[in-house]
């Protein structure tokens, strides 16, 4: 296997570089006060089972989605709580609540699409938190600084097989405790035959333009 080293030299000169996937089905997050008004008070999230991205796990806790026209349940929470709430579906979950969220990075919930969240003890109407997550990929700020990429850079990706297409305006994200995957939802995935796990090559756009 290459070392971290290498790649970044290649990446830098122009070579390829593989990333694997991870698909991201509707999820949300939630802060400690939303979690305790639809769970109870002192509720806590308990690990159903870990995540890659470091320190995170798929809880053993879901809430319905409700909109005005449309509901979807037993959608799960994922660990552990953060300071903001936000909800990530698909397009094709959009279609079913008859609602049109935007497309978002992770975080960035201001002004997003207005949602209802059920769970066995409350009911919450947000006002704004729901998104379609943008294409992204993790990775750790030495990855970075060793492969020659930035926060927030827009990198295509090539994917291969029958469905082959090249998937434009993925971001890149640094930060600690990252976990070196690209993250793609369901319609991503189901429209290109991606599998979790399968290795697809970033491609730098500065070096397209030679």
């Amino acid at each position: 296997m290459e070392n971290l080293n290498y790649l970044g030299k290649k990446i830098k000169e122009g070579g390829k570089m593989k990333v694997s996937v991870g698909i991201s089905s509707r999820h949300l997050h939630v802060t400690k006060e939303h979690l305790e008004i639809l769970f109870g008070k002192d509720f806590e999230l308990e690990v159903e089972r870990p995540i890659n991205q470091i320190g995170q796990f798929a809880s053993k806790s879901f809430v319905t989605l409700k909109s005005e026209k449309g509901i979807i349940e037993h959608v799960r929470i994922l660990g552990p709580t953060r300071p903001y709430t936000q909800i990530e579906i698909s397009k094709t979950d959009a279609y079913k609540l008859k609602i049109d969220p935007p497309v978002r990075m992770s975080g960035d919930v201001k002004g997003s699409q207005p949602i209802t969240l059920i769970g066995p003890k409350g009911t919450l109407e947000l006002k704004e938190g729901c998104i379609i997550a943008d294409r992204h990929i993790h990775m750790l700020p030495k990855q970075a600084l060793m492969y020659g990429f930035t926060d927030d850079e827009e990198v295509m990706v090539k994917v291969p097989g029958e469905k082959a297409c090249i998937m434009d305006c993925v971001k890149i994200r640094v930060a600690d405790n990252s976990y070196f995957e690209m993250h793609i939802d369901n319609d991503d995935a189901n429209a290109n035959l991606i599998k979790n796990g399968d290795l697809l090559t970033i491609i730098k756009k500065d070096f397209t333009s030679k």
